[in-house]
């Protein structure tokens, strides 16, 4: 899988076994994939995980719940306004559940882009 940021073109290679794109907190019933991520800075956080032996994916898992598998060298994030997203074969790609295309993907987020009205 190539990924790269900032549309700067610089990316990385990596045999990845999970890529998630995030621009909050948790995902899936409450697993911190991205503890870091805030949903008004104007970035997209990304958190790679690349292939490691059985034993220590069983390890990792759990501790995303509680976002402290940032702590794996397996684990990279990172943060960035844009993100492309290359496969060697299309993959498919999923946003809150659901099949919306397949690779090559782009992300992209602007900072205050929605207003929102809050009564008093």
């Amino acid at each position: 899988m190539k990924i790269s940021s900032n549309g700067d073109g610089a990316a990385t290679f990596q045999p990845t076994i999970l890529a998630a794109i995030a621009n909050a907190p948790t995902y899936g019933g409450g697993m911190k994939i991205a503890p870091r991520a805030k949903l008004d800075d104007g970035n997209l956080d990304l958190c790679t995980v690349r292939a490691m032996d059985a034993f220590k994916l069983f390890c990792l898992f759990p501790t995303v719940y509680f976002g402290r598998h940032l702590g794996f060298e397996e684990v990279k994030y990172e943060q960035s306004p844009r993100i492309k997203v290359e496969t060697e074969h299309p993959f498919d790609v999923y946003a809150d559940g659901e099949l919306v295309c397949q690779t090559p993907v782009e992300f992209s987020v602007s900072q205050n882009a929605l207003k929102v009205i809050v009564p008093a």
